[in-house]
């Protein structure tokens, strides 16, 4: 049996399903030309309206995906955890970074060039598949972020931030439960008060730093108000 990889980088793609059928060579040249880039928590890691250097992922930690909305305001739209890929859009298209990558604990990602990233989209069967269902999974997150913020209560809102749509590698998030207002889009206060719902009604459990999903049947209902206990959308 062989030894695991010690290098952290090199682990992680030998986990992504397309690297494994490349030939060595291609291998051996993308492990050489990616890069890593740091952030302590807090800090903007890629700012908005810069160039793009590639496709980039999370390696380890946490970060938000948040937009400028004017006077000084951000928008959250998105949570990504280690593991989780993200702006190929920019990349396809080639155009400046619509969005700010805020880290929400000391995080490093992982960046694949530009360069490499259309290679392996002119070439590799496998690649594209992934790239494909990436895009798909993301199309369906971004419809429900947008429905939950103009229907949705705080509870529902926190439901589908906890749900498999978002996390669907793990119900047991290593979430603070600032991070996760932050990425629901809700004061402190607010999340504490519906997650604290949550768990009287057994959907949920919280410990210090943990927020584990008892139930993703009773997760589904209170996102979709079959239960009986939310108090429903605001009226517009």
């Amino acid at each position: 049996m062989f030894p695991a990889p010690a290098n952290p980088v090199t682990r992680f793609l030998l986990a992504q399903p397309w690297f494994a059928g490349l030939p060595l060579k291609q291998q051996q040249a993308l492990q050489a030309t990616v890069f890593t880039l740091r952030s302590r928590k807090g800090t903007t890691v890629l700012p908005a309206n810069e160039t793009v250097q590639g496709w980039y992922a999370v390696l380890n930690g946490l970060v938000k995906i948040e937009s400028n909305v004017g006077a000084g305001r951000c928008s959250t739209f998105l949570g990504l955890a280690t593991g989780e890929w993200f702006g190929e859009g920019a990349v396809l298209k080639d155009e400046p970074r619509r969005y700010n990558v805020v880290a929400l604990r000391d995080t490093e990602l992982l960046c694949l060039p530009s360069e490499q990233f259309r290679a392996l989209s002119a070439g590799c069967m496998a690649f594209n598949q992934f790239l494909v269902e990436r895009l798909n999974h993301k199309l369906g997150q971004a419809m429900a972020i947008i429905e939950a913020g103009r229907t949705r209560n705080p509870e529902q809102r926190l439901a589908l931030s906890l749900s498999r749509l978002f996390w669907s590698g793990t119900r047991q998030l290593d979430l603070t439960q600032d991070e996760l207002a932050s990425l629901a889009g809700m004061s402190r206060q607010t999340a504490n008060r519906a997650l604290n719902n949550l768990q009287q009604r057994g959907v949920i459990s919280l410990s210090m730093n943990r927020i584990t999903v008892l139930d993703d049947a009773a997760l589904t209902d209170v996102m979709l108000s079959r239960s009986g206990n939310e108090t429903g959308p605001p009226n517009p």
